[in-house]
This record gives structure tokens, sequence and C-alpha cells, in this order.
């Protein structure tokens, strides 16, 4: 059965604070990206490089994925986001977040100059992945193109804040809608989703903004991964325990799928193509289901 590398929570870590780097160390999260874009001022963009080098370098990530969020391709920064940071702590960094990806083109041109940063540095070329953000109409619309267009790519992230600005949404609450009839990102990740899955890499569900309000951002955990997302952002380490929780299968569904599985391959030996699992009719399709989870529940430890 295929290993799973589990992305439930995605913590966001502002690069310009060494305190904060050093605890998203010590968290619980499944990755951490220190950020150089959105939570930098742009007067600071720059000086933020050397402590995000110096915290990839100098901190624990062995449990964890770790990876930074350059600046947009639109900007003067972003050039120097990757030569900098993957000439100096490339050996420990596993992916690079492109933010705002709105065509195929912007994944190439990270691609190729990624890879004669690693090959300047010494570094093996093409272990650095590329985690694109889909952040407004032109993406969305390109998102199986982007999705498809490299093999570094890990993951497709949404984007709903500046989703929702590009959009001309009413909200000012990022990933908030709750007055709306329904799942308001439904369209939007089921897209993303769709794309990731078709080129193999999981889907993340962006930020949640309030804080405080946990079961909002339950709620909208619960909606991502009814759709089939494997994580989401968490922008404060007192939503990872929540996310996590979310995006794992519970003990009861985990052990259900294992006698699936089980009950499957038996049937298979005998010659069988279907069989009954606790009054349902178990194929070919529900075993591939029952795989899925089962490999995410073992690696969650939930089974």
């Amino acid at each position: 059965m295929t290993e799973v590398t589990l992305r439930r929570t995605q913590l966001a870590t502002p690069a310009s604070d060494t305190k904060m780097m050093e605890s998203a160390a010590e968290s619980d999260a499944d990755e951490v990206f220190l950020d150089l874009e959105d939570s930098v001022a742009a007067n600071e963009k720059v000086n933020a490089r050397d402590p995000l080098i110096s915290a990839a370098r100098e901190h624990d990530w062995s449990d964890k994925i770790l990876s930074y969020r350059m600046n947009g391709l639109d900007t003067k920064w972003w050039y120097d986001d990757v030569i900098q940071v993957v000439s100096n702590a490339g050996e420990f960094i596993d992916d690079i977040i492109i933010p705002k990806v709105a065509h195929p083109s912007e994944i190439h041109s990270v691609e190729n100059l990624l890879e004669q940063v690693e090959v300047n540095a010494g570094l093996e070329v093409g272990t650095i992945g590329l985690e694109p953000q889909i952040e407004d109409g032109e993406g969305m619309q390109n998102v199986h193109d982007i999705a498809h267009a490299s093999d570094r790519l890990s993951s497709v992230i949404f984007g709903p804040g500046d989703y929702s600005a590009a959009m001309g949404t009413p909200g000012l609450d990022i990933g908030q809608f709750p007055d709306y009839p329904g799942h308001y990102w439904h369209h939007a990740l089921s897209e993303c989703n769709s794309a990731a899955k078709s080129a193999g890499v999981p889907c993340i569900d962006g930020p949640y903004a309030d804080i405080e309000d946990v079961d909002g951002f339950r709620t909208s955990c619960e909606n991502a991964n009814m759709l089939g997302c494997d994580g989401k952002w968490a922008i404060h380490p007192s939503q990872i325990e929540v996310g996590n929780e979310v995006f794992a299968p519970d003990p009861d569904t985990a052990d259900r799928a294992q006698r699936i599985v089980d009950a499957y391959a038996e049937a298979q030996e005998e010659g069988r193509g279907a069989v009954s699992v606790d009054g349902q009719m178990v194929d070919e399709a529900t075993n591939k289901m029952a795989q899925d989870i089962v490999a995410r529940a073992r690696a969650a430890g939930t089974l």
C-alpha cells in the first residue's frame, strides 16, 4: 500500500519573526512554511531572508515538511528569494510555495531558476518541490494545466483571501462567509482538488482568519475534507489540533476501511469480484477508497 506524506496542517509563520519560527519547529503541524510574502512588510522582505535561512539550518524540522513562500513573480524580490534561500539552506528545504500563480509558465520560470541554483549550490537537482497557490480567476481557469506543469509539484494550494479580492466578493474576513446558503468555496476547492488529484498531488485549503472561532475553523476544515482536500492552513498554532483531527480518518472509519480491504482481498483470492461488509456491497471502487483511508490512518497513527 502506498505510503502517505501527511499535509493535514500547513502552519504559516512569518520569516521575519525568529521566535515564531522556533515555536513552529516544535509544533505538531505536518508542514511549516516560512513566509516571505504577505506576512512580511515590503521594507523588511530582503532582511527576512537571513532569519529564514538561520531557522532552516538551526532548528529540527525532521518530523515535518519545511517549506517557504517566496514573493510573487510580479515583484522585484522573487528572484533573490530563490537564489539566496536555496543557495544557503537548500539542503533543509522541502518545498517552495509560489503565490498568485496564474499560468504554467510561472511554474516553469521558477523551476528553471531553481535548477540552476541547485546545480551551483551542489544540491541534487529536483529534490525541492513546488507548491503553486491559486488566488485569482486566471489561475482558477488554468489550474489543471498548472497542476501538470512540473514533476516538482507537491501540492496545489487554494488562497481564499486574494481570490476573494480578485472575484469582488463583499466580505472582509478571509475564508468566512457565514451568511452564504451553503459552502461558499465549494466550486473553487473542487476545481483545485480535481486538478491536484489528476496530477497525483495533495490539495490544501487556505486560511481561516478568525483564530478565536474554533467551531468556524472546524466547519471550514470539514467542508474541505468532504470535498477530498488533504489539509488546510493554520495561521496560529491553536488551529493545528483541529486541523490534524479533521483531516485524519477517525478510528471507527479507519477500522471499517481495514475490514473492507481485508474482506475484498479475501474475495479476490476466491475469485469473487464483490463482497458484502456491514451489509454494504464492496467492489473495486470501494476497495480503492478504503485503501486510501487505511494509508492515511496509518500515517496519522489512528490505525
